[in-house]
């Protein structure tokens, strides 16, 4: 797999079985992401959009075909080795946050990397790093509940680079926020995009979420059916 390319999946399927009757899901769906790319991934509900992003993630494998993931074939690893691979790899940010409320934005920022050999001190720099990208740096004390929705999805954007990861996957990022915390959301991403380099693989409903990637694809009953720019 050529070194530019972040993300390749190659005659991909994805099935399930219920009874007798083969429901498929992704069907002969092959992909190429370039490193550092910002892609955007819309479709109805029902279309395979989480399912695409669960199998890039490491949270899924094909029923058939490859996934590479940074020149890493990660559709034929073990269970195992794909928990300790998306640890390392993949920055996770969902639309409702998931941040432990007893922890601070501190807390909760370090916790993916108390999975890493990493000294006390290397964790501290790292979360000061990543606050201080997300401009969170004043509100590292407090608590989920005591920040608003956009400062805790800063938080969540935090969590997610602390690692330094190959991938950012974003599902629905913006989805439960108004208009102005989505914007500033977004803006957020583009900077990690452009600034940090990262490839990002956003699924969204929201047209002007989508229009901020560099390349919006399509899906529709588990196929790839339109590309823009």
């Amino acid at each position: 797999m050529s070194d530019k390319l972040s993300v390749r999946l190659a005659n991909v399927h994805k099935y399930f079985t219920r009874g007798s009757e083969r429901v498929e899901v992704l069907k002969e769906l092959n992909l190429s992401v370039e490193e550092g790319a910002f892609l955007a991934l819309m479709g109805p509900s029902g279309s395979g959009k989480t399912t695409l992003l669960n199998l890039i993630a490491g949270l899924d494998v094909p029923s058939e075909g490859e996934v590479w993931v940074g020149g890493q074939l990660i559709s034929k690893m073990s269970e195992a080795a794909l928990a300790k691979w998306r640890t390392r790899h993949v920055g996770f940010i969902f639309q409702f946050y998931h941040l432990l409320p007893v922890l601070s934005a501190y807390e909760n920022i370090e916790l993916p990397l108390l999975l890493l050999p990493l000294s006390k001190a290397e964790r501290k720099e790292r979360v000061m790093t990543a606050l201080d990208l997300v401009a969170l740096t004043e509100r590292k004390s407090h608590r989920p509940g005591q920040l608003s929705g956009g400062q805790q999805q800063r938080v969540g954007i935090a969590r997610a680079i602390v690692t330094d990861p190959t991938l950012i996957v974003a599902d629905e990022p913006t989805g439960d926020l108004d208009s102005k915390s989505a914007e500033e959301i977004l803006k957020l991403m583009d900077e990690l995009q452009s600034g940090l380099k990262k490839t990002i693989l956003l699924v969204t409903h929201d047209p002007r979420a989508a229009q901020r990637a560099q390349k919006i694809l399509h899906l529709e009953k588990g196929q790839l059916v339109e590309q823009a720019n």
